[in-house]
Parts: C-alpha cells; structure tokens; sequence
C-alpha cells in the first residue's frame, strides 16, 4: 500500500468513526466501531469493517442500519476528503473481537501441566566445545 493509500485510509477510518459517533440518529447504529477501513488501488471502494463493542448479536440490525445510512455516510465523507470521486462503501462486520475471544477461551481450557525445572547446564560443557579452539581453524 502506498503512503498516500495509507494516509487516506486512515482519513477514511476517523471520518466515518466520528459521522457514525455525532451525526446518524439510527439506534442500531449506536455503539459502532469502525474497526478497519480498506481503500481499493484505484480509490472506487472501501471496504469498511464494524463491531458493536463486543456484541455480536447485533451483527444484522448494524449492518441494514449502515446499508440505509450509506448515501449519507458517503455524502458526509465527500465532504471532508478531497478526492476527485467519493469511493463507495461496502460494510462488512469485523468477527476479529470474536475469534479473539474463542481462542482466549480455548486457551483457558487447555489443561497444560506446570512445566517441570529444568537444571541449568553450562552450554560448552554439554556439547564438548573448547573454549581455546573457535573451530575456524
């Protein structure tokens, strides 16, 4: 990605974090996170992913709250980034707070013994090395 790709993904990101935080009026919208925003090579498309804190329940009112409120959002972000064409908005809902808390779970479930204290050798003593010889020659 390129530095000015960066950039403006970035841009992308806040924008619409702050319109969806300050300007929609929708409820199912209320608690949305952006959590990632990816701008295609030739500026058409972002594709803007969303959670509602944690709470996966919501994943279908979130995303028919942003499908009705995408002409706005896109509007809004026309408005606040200079680009020659407004990219248009895919929203998908970001399942990485999810899997994060699957894995947590499968790792507090594991029964992994302690491990047992190893004795501490001295590392040239267990493989022979001489200290006088470096083996270069």
């Amino acid at each position: 990605m390129s530095f000015k790709q960066d950039r403006l993904t970035e841009q992308i990101r806040v924008i619409l974090s702050e319109v969806l935080l300050r300007d929609v009026a929708d409820p199912r919208l209320k608690n949305v996170t952006v959590t990632e925003v990816k701008l295609t090579s030739e500026f058409e498309f972002v594709d803007v992913y969303v959670n509602a804190l944690g709470d996966e329940s919501r994943h279908d009112e979130v995303l028919k709250g942003l499908e009705r409120a995408r002409g706005f959002l896109r509007r809004e972000l026309g408005k606040r980034v200079r680009m020659r064409s407004t990219p248009d908005l895919h929203f998908h809902w970001d399942f990485t707070l999810e899997r994060g808390e699957r894995i947590n779970a499968l790792i507090e479930g594991l029964d992994i013994p302690p491990a047992e204290d190893v004795e501490e050798t001295d590392f040239d003593d267990e493989y022979n090395f001489d200290n006088e010889h470096d083996g270069l020659d």
